[in-house]
């Protein structure tokens, strides 16, 4: 990014870097303050038979939050993030992922998100603190 007021690129990010090998390689955008993405899990990803970890999960979950504020020029980092699993996920089933801002008190920034199958069912939901930087 050239623009000095930008933060600075995440090539490398787990989630969502695009140069990093052994990444999740999520694509995010940002529409109407809610960031959006899908991801599909492959045999790389298996917790237990045939069943996508929980931690890949909640990577991606994370992602998609901190990634409403990243698209929005917001340097921040995870504080707190509570997840709740609602159903496994089985290898090669795509989420799709959603994050939104819930509240902000100065530094402090309360995120949504959820993954959800692409019939709507609900993966995992979460709520996540973010100090801003």
């Amino acid at each position: 990014m050239s623009n000095a007021n930008q933060i600075e690129e995440a090539k490398m990010c787990f989630a969502c870097g695009p140069d990093n090998p052994i990444g999740l390689q999520i694509r995010f955008t940002l529409a109407d303050d809610v960031c959006s993405g899908e991801f599909r899990a492959n045999e790389n990803h298996v917790g237990y038979s045939n069943t996508v970890h929980g931690g890949i999960i909640f990577s991606a979950l994370d992602d998609v939050m901190a990634n409403v504020l990243y698209l929005k020029n917001i340097k921040a980092h995870t504080a707190r993030c509570e997840i709740r699993y609602r159903r496994p996920l089985a290898v090669n089933e795509s989420i799709f992922l959603k994050g939104w801002i819930d509240s902000q008190r100065k530094r402090l920034i309360v995120l949504r998100g959820e993954a959800r199958l692409s019939d709507g069912t609900l993966v995992a939901d979460c709520e996540a603190s973010f100090m801003a930087a």
